[in-house]
This record gives C-alpha cells, structure tokens and sequence, in this order.
C-alpha cells in the first residue's frame, strides 16, 4: 500500500469541515440580520431555502461547501484506489496534491470573489488533474 496519497484526502477533509465552519459562522449571524428564525422553519426546510433571505455572499460558502460534497467524492475513491494499488506516488502524488490545492482556491475564491470565469478556469483545471488520477487509476487496478 502507498499512503502517501492519502494525505491531500485528509487535507481535503479538513478543508471542507473548515468550511463547514465558515458557512455556519457566516450564516447564523446573517439570517439572525434578516429575521429568520430556524424555530419557524417549515419542516423538511434546507440551506436553499435561505436563497433570496440572506446575502448572496453569505450563501457562496454553501454553494462552495455543496461542491466539496461532490465531485471531491470521486477524488477520495481515487485516491483510496491509488494507495491500494501501490500507485500513490510520483505523479498520482502530485496530481492529489495539485487537486487539493487547486480546490482551495477555488473555496476561497467562490466564498469571497466568486466570478465564474475564473472559478470554471480553476474547476476544469482540478478537474484535468482528477482525470489524469482516474485513468492512472483504471490503469493500476488493470494491469
């Protein structure tokens, strides 16, 4: 097994409970600002519901907590498959980690600037590097 891969995962991880936070830390405040009150909620209410009630702003951190719910998921399974195989060095290494990186920025920039040129720019380039990962994945479990 080569866990080395394994650390951009747990950074991963971090990450998205760290934004977790931020959301949460960013959210009560503004719907305590515009009057909702989760007491009064409907049942089976969601985070979308808040769309049109607080700041649009507010809401980018759970848009982008919404992302790091998805397609990272397959970044885990990758590299899960790479470690397993023994193929989670070299360039799958570098590989997770520029994913890792990449996706932060992409956190920080959709909670803060959040233009979406820019934002699909860094999503296509993490993307490219998940590519890369699956395929070398496929590759390891094959042969």
């Amino acid at each position: 097994m080569d866990i080395a891969i394994l650390a951009p995962a747990a950074v991963l991880v971090l990450w998205s409970l760290i934004m977790l936070l931020w959301m949460a830390g960013t959210r009560f405040p503004a719907m305590a600002k515009s009057g909702a009150d989760l007491s009064k909620a409907a049942p089976g209410g969601r985070g979308s519901d808040l769309e049109g009630v607080i700041p649009d702003k507010v809401n980018w951190k759970s848009h982008n907590y919404t992302h790091l719910m998805e397609q990272p998921t397959l970044f885990y399974a990758t590299a899960v498959i790479l470690a397993i195989t023994g193929a989670g060095h070299g360039l799958n290494l570098y590989l997770a980690w520029a994913y890792v990186v990449i996706r932060i920025i992409h956190s920080i920039w959709q909670a803060t600037v959040n233009l979406v040129n820019v934002r699909f720019l860094l999503f296509v380039a993490s993307t490219i590097c998940l590519l890369i990962m699956a395929i070398n994945a496929l590759w390891a479990t094959l042969f």
